[in-house]
């Protein structure tokens, strides 16, 4: 069976998650969950669907930008469809300026979605306090937007955009709804929730499921009073965004799993926070590990051969890459995380059709590797080094930037979690010679 180039580029396409829900995206899905410590998907909505089918949860969700977060979300999203939920799912960077949010931010961000996708579905809500109140806002902003002549999501998705471009707006905005904090969360539970809840379950649904994508691109900014954005936003402000009352899943920057302040945020919402792990390429002590990287590959060849059965696309492979030995270059040099994984294989695409050469990823991975190199500085190796060295250490703050930055891999086995160098720095010399003198 001949590649399908055109189809083939575009299913490595690094910024593009699967939506499972489309048939031709099913097919590329592989389940990753036996290497990742469980199916931390799954737990999320076995918590909706069997430990609280009536009372709203709110669940937090987090992991490596980039590692597979929102496509696991969308797998969520299809599940909990076919339980018969009305699953609303946004991504939060579309309406938030993600170095500038606040609550009522995120307030304004899930009333707009919810009664955007209740709209798809036929329900329109007039919420008269939401409504009273936006107008008593327009008026103090002098905006041209009058929230009484559009339908409400269409009024609220204006303020949001005009409030994302614009910081003045912004801090206008919040100077308003701020002391009104309270208000808008009773008003957003019993003129948008509670209303949605009683018609969609009048439809026959069993509820409202909404999802908070890419919460967790918040970005680590200082307060002026000290506190970081993510801290201020999930652990000072926390009890306020678990009081809607529907099913909520928000996604959190990574850094709170290792922090110190994850038992207050534990505490705050009553859970844990589930995270979604890397795929080791290799084990803690440094040998290579099979199942993952069976697995990356699989996830490689089906891109390439999505309707051939298993067994037949491996008898294809020298049509995408002069060896065996080629793909599972790519697939450690990836170390696990899914984007990365794609963005190489991409960039091997861009400079020549397949069959992708050893000489071609070569050249990718030593791209890859001077662009990283020329971001770290002295300290940040020395904590690389540090958290290399102690691959048993579970929750040292000092090390989220190298986490944020990708520089520093977070994995789980049997025995817990452990760090691992990005492959791509393995490659450079100081890492090598480091590791020649230890």
């Amino acid at each position: 069976m001949p590649l399908d180039l055109a189809r083939f580029y575009k299913a490595a396409n690094p910024s593009r998650p699967l939506k499972i829900a489309q048939r031709e995206d099913r097919r590329y899905y592989i389940d990753f969950s036996s290497v990742r410590g469980g199916d931390t998907v799954s737990e999320i909505g076995r918590t909706i669907v069997r430990l609280s089918p009536t009372e709203p949860t709110t669940q937090l969700f987090t992991g490596h930008i980039g590692c597979g977060k929102s496509t696991e979300l969308f797998r969520l999203k299809g599940g909990l469809e076919q339980q018969n939920y009305h699953v609303v799912y946004f991504e939060s960077d579309r309406d938030l300026e993600m170095a500038d949010v606040d609550i009522s931010d995120i307030l304004l961000m899930i009333a707009h979605q919810v009664t955007e996708g209740l709209e798809s579905v036929g329900i329109r809500l007039k919420p008269t306090y939401l409504e009273k109140m936006f107008r008593g806002l327009m008026g103090s902003l002098r905006s041209p937007v009058e929230v009484s002549d559009v339908s409400f999501s269409v009024g609220i998705a204006s303020i949001t955009a005009k409030a994302k471009e614009s910081p003045e707006m912004r801090s206008q905005l919040r100077q308003y709804l701020e002391p009104r904090t309270k208000s808008i969360i009773d008003a957003i539970n019993e003129e948008i929730l509670d209303v949605a809840n009683k018609q969609l379950q009048a439809q026959g649904k069993r509820g409202l499921v909404v999802i908070a994508d890419n919460l967790d691109r918040i970005d680590p900014i200082r307060r002026a009073d000290g506190r970081s954005q993510s801290d201020y936003l999930f652990v000072d402000r926390g009890e306020q965004l678990k009081r809607l009352n529907c099913h909520l899943i928000y996604t959190i920057p990574l850094a709170l799993i290792f922090s110190d302040e994850l038992p207050r945020l534990s505490n705050r919402f009553g859970t844990a926070p589930k995270l979604l792990s890397m795929v080791p390429v290799n084990t803690r002590t440094g040998e290579p590990f099979a199942r993952g990287r069976q697995l990356l590959q699989k996830m490689v060849m089906v891109r390439a051969f999505p309707m051939l059965p298993e067994d037949e696309r491996w008898q294809q492979i020298d049509q995408v890459f002069d060896s065996a030995n080629t793909l599972n270059r790519l697939v450690a040099i990836s170390g696990g995380h899914m984007r990365n994984l794609m963005r190489l294989l991409y960039g091997c695409l861009q400079k020549g059709d397949p069959p992708i050469t050893q000489a071609i990823l070569e050249s990718v991975i030593r791209d890859e590797r001077d662009a990283l190199m020329s971001l770290i500085d002295a300290q940040e190796w020395a904590l690389l080094f540090e958290a290399i060295s102690q691959r048993d250490e579970q929750g040292n703050e000092a090390y989220n930037p190298l986490l944020r930055s990708l520089f520093l891999y977070e994995y789980r086995d049997a025995d817990g979690r452990w760090f691992g160098l990005n492959p791509v720095l393995a490659e450079t010399k100081r890492y090598r010679d480091w590791q020649a003198n230890h």
